[in-house]
């Protein structure tokens, strides 16, 4: 049978070292201190009494050493011993700081009545003919109190710098939690402007060959040829956006405002009229750019997957100072939708980047049965 080992007790560190060497000091000095004072009163105790109680000091002190161990156990014994000892006064208050810092308030409270105790049977025990029983009990009453209130202040600071450090590492788990959740955010809608733009082209081109398999041979080959034109250049996004997991999403080849027109280009080679109406006067700033190539992207997706062969009308105009306008507005759909053709989560993820951009997202339909998506954008001079 394999015996189960008792864990290592924690070594002192140099700090406990010299905590513990200071205190078995200062209770050996008080002890000490006694002594010397004894031995200049008269008249003296007897000599037994005062070898015992020497001795007793002596082992007091020594019992010190234990006090990180057993705090209560050495606290109660020292207190017993000074029901009779002067000199081990010391030791003892020492012991009450201990369990005060180390052991709840409740053990500490029972600890010190049980010195008050102790104490008034000192008084009673070995009465002082220079000094009233009161005044003695008081004196030796209001050392005991300093002690234990000194150990109960620093036990409620080290709570305290626990629960704040407890604290201070919950929100760095909140902090990392939100951090992570925010690059998934990140992912999700690269992937879906990304890839959602290539994937309606293959849909809406891969339906029309399922569902007119007697179209002229010329048809089909144009839709087979777009159909692997965007079949490729998906392949290469995807790629493009799994860098994400191995790179921020800063570093990715991001598109700009004058990818727009490009976009338009090859939604036109897919079947969809497209006109562009481009006023832009000055340069503007990458990430509206961006944003704003993000907007037409998820409006010819729409277009294109609930309101097939309608012809689109994409605008873009704005200054600096005056902001961006882009606007992407489809008519009527001449066919009915692709069947399944559903509203995903493109606008949602559309309108937490115009938010991000300090802009405007506006999306509805139009009065004569459209559609249509406009947005403003901040562009500060």
């Amino acid at each position: 049978m394999n015996e189960q080992k008792t864990p290592p007790r924690p070594r002192r560190s140099p700090r406990d070292w010299a905590v513990d060497s200071a205190l078995f000091l200062a209770a050996a000095g008080f002890g000490l201190v006694l002594a010397a004072t004894r031995l200049e009163t008269h008249p003296l105790p007897p000599p037994w009494l005062f070898t015992l109680d020497q001795a007793t000091g002596a082992l007091g002190c020594a019992a010190l050493w234990l006090r990180r161990r057993r705090p209560t156990e050495t606290a109660v014994a020292l207190v017993a011993v000074s029901a009779f000892s002067e000199m081990v006064a010391g030791a003892m208050l020492v012991g009450l700081f201990t369990v005060a810092v180390h052991r709840p308030p409740r053990t500490t409270a029972a600890v010190f009545g049980l010195s008050l105790l102790s104490a008034s049977c000192y008084v009673v025990l070995r009465p002082e003919p220079d000094a009233g029983p009161v005044l003695l009990l008081l004196f030796g009453s209001a050392l005991q109190g300093a002690a234990v209130g000194w150990g109960l202040f620093v036990h409620h600071r080290r709570r305290l710098a626990l629960s704040l450090l407890g604290r201070a590492e919950s929100e760095a788990r909140l902090r990392a939690e939100r951090a992570r959740n925010q690059v998934r955010e990140e992912i999700a809608r690269e992937i879906h402007d990304v890839l959602g733009h290539r994937l309606s082209l293959l849909s809406v081109h891969a339906g029309a060959l399922e569902y007119r398999p007697d179209a002229p041979p010329e048809d089909v080959a144009r839709a087979a040829g777009v159909i692997r034109e965007n079949a490729h250049r998906a392949l290469q996004d995807l790629r493009e956006v799994l860098g994400v997991l191995r790179a921020p999403v800063g570093e990715l080849p991001q598109p700009t405002l004058a990818d727009v027109r490009r976009l338009t280009e090859e939604s036109e080679r897919a079947g969809t009229r497209v006109e562009l109406e481009e006023d832009v006067t000055g340069t503007v700033p990458d990430r509206v750019g961006r944003t704003a190539y993000r907007i037409v992207q998820e409006g010819l997706t729409n277009a294109r997957k609930h309101a097939p062969g309608a012809p689109v009308r994409v605008r873009v105009a704005g200054e600096a100072g005056r902001g961006l306008t882009v606007e992407v507005r489809n008519t009527a759909p001449a066919a009915a939708p692709a069947p399944d053709a559903r509203f995903g989560q493109g606008l949602v993820g559309l309108a937490e980047r115009v938010a991000l951009a300090e802009g405007r997202l506006e999306h509805g339909p139009t009065p004569s049965g459209g559609w249509r998506l406009a947005a403003w954008l901040a562009w500060s001079p």
